[in-house]
C-alpha cells in the first residue's frame, strides 16, 4: 500500500520536468560508460607494463659504462 502512495506521489514530479530542458539521455551514458571501460582497460595495460620495468640499472653495464668513460672520477649520483 505505502509503495502505490510513494508512487503516486512521485509521479506529478515526473510531469514537472521541462520538455525544452536538453539532457544527454541514453546516448550519453553509452558513451561515458565505453568511455570509462576504456580508461580502466588502459589503467590495467599499463599497470602489467609498469610492473615489467626493472628501475635498478645491471650492474655490469655500470661497471663498463665507468670504465669506459676513463674519466677516474666520481660515478653518477643513484637515485
Amino acid at each position: 500500500m505505502s509503495a502505490s502512495l510513494a508512487l503516486t506521489h512521485l509521479v506529478p514530479l515526473a510531469k514537472e520536468v521541462d520538455e525544452n530542458k536538453v539532457t544527454p539521455g541514453v546516448l550519453g551514458f553509452i558513451v561515458f560508460a565505453v568511455m570509462a571501460l576504456a580508461v580502466w582497460g588502459l589503467m590495467k595495460s599499463m599497470n602489467r607494463h609498469m610492473g615489467k620495468v626493472s628501475f635498478e640499472q645491471d650492474p655490469e653495464n655500470e661497471r663498463a659504462s665507468a670504465e669506459g668513460s676513463g674519466s677516474g672520477g666520481t660515478a653518477p649520483a643513484r637515485g
